[in-house]
Parts: C-alpha cells; sequence; structure tokens
C-alpha cells in the first residue's frame, strides 16, 4: 500500500511540472522546430544553447529589459504568460536541441 501511495504521489507531482517540449511548440513557428533558425532572420540560432544562458535571456525579455536585435517587445508577449518553471523548462528543454 504504501508502495502505491508513492508511486501516485511521484505520478502526480511530474504533471505538475512544466514541460519544455509543449512550452517550446509556440517559439518554433519563429526559430525552427529544433530552434536551428535564426527567428525573423535577426536573431542567434538557440538551438542547444547553454540553459542558464537561454533562462536568463528569456527572463531578461519576460521583465522588458533585454531588447536584442529589436525584438524586446515582440518576446515578452511570447513570454510574459511564462511562469519561472516554465522558463527553465523551456531552457532546458531547448538546451538539449540537436
Amino acid at each position: 500500500m504504501k508502495k502505491i501511495a508513492i508511486a501516485m504521489l511521484f505520478a502526480g507531482s511530474t504533471l505538475l511540472m512544466a514541460d519544455g517540449a509543449a512550452l517550446f511548440a509556440k517559439c518554433a513557428g519563429c526559430h525552427g522546430q529544433k530552434g536551428e533558425k535564426a527567428a525573423l532572420g535577426k536573431s542567434a540560432v538557440i538551438q542547444g544553447m547553454d540553459a542558464a544562458k537561454l533562462e536568463e535571456l528569456i527572463k531578461g525579455y519576460k521583465a522588458g529589459t533585454l531588447n536584442q536585435h529589436g525584438m524586446g517587445a515582440l518576446m515578452n508577449g511570447q513570454v510574459k504568460s511564462m511562469s519561472d518553471e516554465d522558463i527553465k523548462a523551456v531552457a532546458e528543454y531547448i538546451s538539449g536541441l540537436k
């Protein structure tokens, strides 16, 4: 019984965790399915970029303090609703893209 309760607890907690792949789906339109494109011909290719660096960049766009290549307002709109957990999950997902 104890093992079943632990398994259910674990399963429930993983459902609440952010899904980096699902979050990246809205990014793929500009950045490519594997992050291989320069978004709108302006951004750096994000495929395989360091997760910590991506997290920092996304948080900068969310805060409105980053405007690389004039993309600040557009990116702010894309990431504004993301939680810190979402940002971490999508950054880790992108860093693993090859």
